[in-house]
């Protein structure tokens, strides 16, 4: 998506973005999508405000990566974040983004995993079954030193892995399904799959 001139801007762009998206993936019809949507931005612009990221300078993963070999604080954060393989680019592509792109892509990601875990519930499971069913098949995001729902290799990723996820699990979808599909079963987590994968030097 790039970069906006105006708060308001980035708001209509995603508007035009996913409005169009939940009634296709989602089956809402037009008045629902516009009106989860606008829930959805109402939450994450409060947020925003409450954490302080509202001001954040739109080139903010430029400033990170530059402020990497003076600054000591950064230094070590980033650290964290490659040893989990996380690239220049990926900080550049995430933190890069308004603050309410960032927002809205992880509200959109709890809607979609909250729709299988409504699914999973409806079809008998317990609610331990389906949380483990979402794990299994939604990557799931965060900071990689909290262990306090998932240890191991099944801990959150970096949010700055994102977009090369994204990338992954299309090009996989694309192209060898069946397979893709098999490693994923075999996977007590997507995020142990991906990590795997990023060992391997495949994402």
């Amino acid at each position: 998506m790039g970069l906006f001139s105006k708060s308001s801007d980035v708001e209509k762009e995603l508007e035009n973005l996913y409005v169009p998206m939940f009634q296709t993936t989602m089956r809402m019809s037009p008045s629902q999508a516009k009106s989860t949507f606008r829930d959805m931005l109402k939450k994450a612009k409060e947020e925003s405000q409450k954490e302080g990221t509202s001001t954040l300078a739109r080139n903010f993963g430029d400033i990170l990566l530059e402020k990497e070999s003076t600054d000591e604080k950064t230094k070590l954060m980033l650290a964290r974040k490659r040893k989990e393989g996380v690239r220049d680019e990926d900080i550049r592509w995430w933190w890069n983004l308004h603050d309410l792109e960032r927002r809205i892509m992880l509200a959109v990601d709890n809607l979609h995993r909250m729709a299988m875990f409504i699914h999973s519930m409806e079809e008998g499971m317990e609610e331990n079954e389906a949380a483990a069913r979402i794990r299994k098949y939604h990557p799931d995001y965060g900071n990689p030193e909290d262990t306090s729902h998932t240890c191991g290799d099944d801990r959150p990723l970096p949010y700055e892995l994102k977009d090369r996820i994204n990338i992954y699990i299309q090009k996989r979808s694309r192209t060898d399904p069946e397979e893709y599909k098999r490693e994923i079963e075999s996977s007590s987590s997507f995020n142990v799959l991906i990590r795997k994968e990023i060992n391997k030097g495949n994402l």
